[in-house]
């Protein structure tokens, strides 16, 4: 054995494909699975749907990818504490901090994809389907969008405090340090 994959076939073919033959299957299955899915979505309304993508596609990509790159950009700017007069490979790479407002904003949007048209009223005969009051999906939207930024506001205070405990320690040490030598 040469120690440069596993034993036998299994080793030359992750040598070849990467990864191992269960990750091949499951691949291969998921790709299935999306086929049969496309399939059965196109048997309805095969113009809507492919409307909808391509209308989907370009939504993304003109408006929401600009949109959501300019603001990562500028949260980037402030958690990194830079000028705006400095370029992006003078500043260096961004700090972890960025990223507790980076997955609240994300799953806050997730949230407003998902249930927009509860959120903003644009739903007739919600209430007469389903006998309950559309009116309160905007104030629960708000609610849990500020909880989670709340959440992740604490997380990073939190991660912030446990960071400076060693610094914290090592002055205390020094003013002891200092009152002793003081005496």
């Amino acid at each position: 054995m040469s120690g440069t994959g596993g034993t036998g076939g299994t080793g030359a073919f992750r040598r070849r494909y990467g990864a191992s033959p269960l990750h091949l299957l499951l691949v291969l299955a998921s790709f299935a699975l999306a086929a049969y899915a496309g399939v059965r979505l196109l048997e309805g309304d095969t113009l809507g749907v492919a409307l909808w993508f391509v209308g989907a596609a370009l939504l993304h990509d003109l408006v929401l990818l600009p949109s959501y790159s300019l603001t990562d950009r500028a949260v980037q700017r402030l958690f990194r504490g830079s000028s705006g007069a400095d370029s992006d490979a003078d500043a260096g790479p961004p700090r972890p901090g960025v990223n507790y407002v980076r997955v609240p904003a994300f799953v806050s949007g997730l949230l407003l994809l998902v249930w927009w048209p509860l959120v903003l009223r644009q739903v007739g005969g919600y209430t007469a389907a389903t006998a309950l009051p559309a009116d309160g999906f905007l104030p629960r939207w708000l609610l849990i969008t500020a909880a989670l930024f709340a959440a992740s506001a604490a997380a990073f205070l939190v991660r912030t405090w446990h960071a400076s405990g060693p610094r914290r320690r090592a002055a205390r040490r020094e003013r002891r340090r200092a009152r002793a030598a003081a005496k």
